[in-house]
Parts: structure tokens; C-alpha cells; sequence
């Protein structure tokens, strides 16, 4: 059950990460309840998506990463998990899948729906279980820069698992944990909520977790990592900001990406 913020202490924040860019943080807050229950990026959704486009750490850097650990989607059918504004789900539809997504935000699911309206968008509290989706019903599923907003991850990793087929294919990014580190200090180690207000007044909630943490709930919902890839921008992403781009091929500061498929039922 996810619980209230009160009472919890706070400190001084540092740069962080968005999903889809890099915004400068005014206050972190150190937490251990839980995410809130309401969707975080409802109030800025259009603002996100106007942001987000062409950004250099979404358009050139996380999305072709994960676009090509999906590989061919051709006539296969992707599960859009956490699918934002339409980003992805529009480039996986113009490279021939079928597209299923889900989005705790109504609003972005609405945009989502306007940008792919060959998709079916649900709109989804991944707290609760896909019942709109019967058993090993996708051949492939996109879990994009939203781990880190959800509370139990085992049980939403082992209902995704549910929903893949056997010979199909989870991608996965998250921010990358040394990033997070050196941001925020403290211990690696800890499992941690911070709070943060971005330079263009958003405020979000998100958990700080090691790599042994994914890589520990995703074995236990059943699932064996093919692929880990700390991935670089693209050339293209030197136009866009060349000190980002140069300090991406040389620090740890962004994000990582794993393949992971589903290990056989013994």
C-alpha cells in the first residue's frame, strides 16, 4: 500500500533526469514509504511532450537504445508499458507492430491516442493487474524510464512476464544507478524515495535503486537478462548540446537498458 509523505525528512538536490531530458532539480527530499498514487505527469503532459520530441537524452539517446534491443517488430505486437505522450509507440507503429499501451496519466494517454490513433491505449495504475490482457498475449513489451515510479515492481515485472510470450522479449531502461549515485550521495546501497522539484516547477517522486535490485526482481518474476547496455547518444545528439553529448560518452550520468527474456517454466 502506498502511504503519505509527512513527517519525512529533506536535503539540498542536485542535477538529475528526466524521462526524456535533463532538467536542474531545486530540493531532494531522502524517503522510504512509497511513489504517490496519482499519475505525476498529468499537470505537465503537453508541456512534457513538447520537451521531450526531439530532446537529446529521449530522441537520441534512450529511444533508438531501446529501439534496437526490440529488434524487428514487423507484425508483432508491443506492449507500450508506462507509453507517455506517444513517443515510442509512434516509431514502433511506422516500423510495421501492432501497439498496445498503458499509461497511469489520463492525459498522456489522450495524447497518446491523438499521436497513434492506430494503437489501443488503456489508462492504467501499474499497482493494479492487466486484466485487459489475457496470458501470453504479446510478443514483445517496452518498460521505457518509468521502473523507478512504481512501488512493488516484482508483482508489475511478474504480470508482464504473464502477458509475454514465450519466445518473446522484455526491454527495459532505467536511470542509471552510478548516475544516481553520484547525484544524490549517501550509501548505493540504500533503496530510497526522492522528491524533487525540476527547474520548470515539476515535481516528482521516484525511487533510487542499485543495478543488484533490477537485476534481482527481474530473476524473480521470472526473467533472464539477455542484454545490459549503457548506452551512448547518437551523433546526432552533438548538435542538439554538445557538452551533454561529451559528457555522456565519458560519465555514467544517463541510463542503462536491458533485454531480458523469459526464462522457461520448470
Amino acid at each position: 500500500m502506498r502511504r503519505g509523505r509527512e513527517g519525512l525528512p529533506r536535503q539540498r538536490g542536485y542535477v538529475t533526469l528526466l524521462k526524456g531530458d535533463r532538467c536542474e532539480s531545486e530540493q531532494t527530499g531522502d524517503m522510504t514509504d512509497g511513489v504517490e498514487p496519482q499519475p505525476q505527469y498529468d499537470g505537465f503532459a503537453d508541456e512534457f511532450l513538447d520537451h521531450a520530441r526531439d530532446s537529446l537524452y529521449n530522441a537520441h539517446y534512450d529511444r533508438p537504445t531501446c529501439l534496437r534491443l526490440l529488434g524487428e517488430v514487423a507484425g508483432r505486437t508491443v506492449l507500450d508499458v508506462a507509453c507517455g505522450p506517444g513517443l515510442y509507440a509512434e516509431e514502433l507503429v511506422a516500423r510495421g507492430a501492432r501497439v498496445i499501451g498503458l499509461d497511469q496519466s489520463p492525459r498522456m494517454v489522450h495524447l497518446c491516442r491523438e499521436r497513434v490513433p492506430s494503437g489501443v491505449f488503456h489508462v492504467h495504475d501499474l499497482a493494479e493487474r492487466l486484466h485487459w490482457l489475457p496470458d501470453e498475449s504479446v510478443d514483445l513489451v517496452l518498460f521505457a524510464l518509468a521502473l523507478e515510479y512504481v512501488d512493488d515492481r516484482r508483482s508489475t515485472l511478474r504480470e508482464l512476464r504473464r502477458v509475454l510470450r514465450p519466445d518473446g522479449a522484455l526491454v527495459l531502461s532505467r536511470l542509471h544507478p552510478t548516475g544516481d549515485w553520484l547525484r544524490h550521495g549517501g550509501s548505493y546501497f540504500d533503496e530510497r524515495i526522492v522528491e524533487e522539484t525540476w527547474s520548470r516547477g515539476w515535481q516528482l517522486r521516484h525511487w533510487l535503486l542499485p543495478l543488484e535490485r533490477t537485476c534481482e526482481e527481474l530473476h524473480e518474476a521470472g526473467f533472464l537478462i539477455e542484454r545490459l547496455l549503457e548506452p551512448q547518444p547518437t551523433a546526432e545528439a552533438a548538435l542538439v548540446d554538445q557538452a551533454r553529448y561529451e559528457r555522456l560518452l565519458r560519465e555514467p550520468i544517463g541510463f542503462l537498458a536491458i533485454r531480458a527474456l523469459p526464462a522457461p517454466v520448470r
